[in-house]
């Protein structure tokens, strides 16, 4: 699985996290990603990935495993976990993919709510909770990318 399939998908990926203004610094790696994972998001990234995926509370606490009472702690704290920062970045990676095959952010919120053929009439979001799922859903939006259907 290609986790940046295209050029500009570092910026793409560092846009749906909301950019640097809302990771407070800068992202020029791969690795910079992974040390951001590792000391944990802002929480203001989060809610740019709510916004921009249209992800309701219960997926929220199904793909981040963050049960209400927990996300309204870190609210307060203004900071997530490590292992929460990684299942946000999953679904995030997979956003920002899909809003570069589909040309908007608004297109592929609809993309990812909507029940697909390849998934068995699931919804691509509903598959965001485990990294082979994204791979499943990053690999139905790489044959929509090079026009394969099927």
């Amino acid at each position: 699985m290609q986790v940046f399939p295209m050029a500009n998908a570092l910026k793409e990926l560092t846009d749906v996290l909301g950019g640097p203004q809302t990771l407070g610094r800068s992202v020029h790696t791969r690795s910079d990603l992974m040390d951001f994972v590792r000391e944990g998001f802002p929480f203001e990234v989060l809610e740019s990935v709510i916004r921009l995926t249209n992800m309701t509370r219960e997926e929220v606490e199904t793909l981040i495993a963050l049960p209400a009472r927990t996300l309204t702690r870190r609210k307060q704290a203004k900071h997530l976990q490590p292992v929460e920062s990684d299942r946000l970045f999953r679904v995030a990676r997979v956003a920002a993919h899909a809003i570069a095959v589909l040309g908007s952010p608004q297109k592929a919120a609809q993309w990812l709510h909507r029940a697909n053929r390849g998934l068995g009439g699931n919804s691509p979001i509903t598959y965001l909770d485990t990294d082979i799922g994204a791979e499943q859903v990053n690999d139905i939006l790489t044959r929509l990318e090079h026009g394969v259907v099927g």
